[in-house]
């Protein structure tokens, strides 16, 4: 457990798990967010519709739609997404490929 200077507790997700406190369904959905396995750089190409996490998002998990302008990661894999520039020159790792179908 790690207390802020204001008297905030936060658990790590092994402990929550470990002591049951994860009840909210809200939480449950959180948690399971982070759990997918993000597209690897082979699936990206330039000027594909993918949805990104930026940075200051990553906490809420709000996403991001845009064209891949530019792929930033040099490695073929990264646990959290592959980081891409979108066409409005905003920076993210890529969370999902939008396809036709969707």
């Amino acid at each position: 457990m790690i207390k802020l200077k204001k008297g905030i507790e936060y658990f790590n997700k092994e402990k929550i798990q470990r002591i049951g406190i994860l009840r909210s369904s809200k939480m449950d959905i959180n948690m399971s967010k982070n759990s997918n396995n993000p597209p690897s750089k082979s699936m990206i190409k330039i000027g594909m519709l993918v949805l990104i996490v930026k940075k200051q998002d990553q906490r809420s998990g709000a996403l991001t739609e845009g064209m891949v302008k530019r792929i930033l990661t040099k490695s073929a894999h990264h646990p959290h997404g592959i980081k891409v520039m979108i066409d409005t020159g905003e920076v993210g790792r890529v969370q999902e490929i939008i396809t036709e179908e969707d």
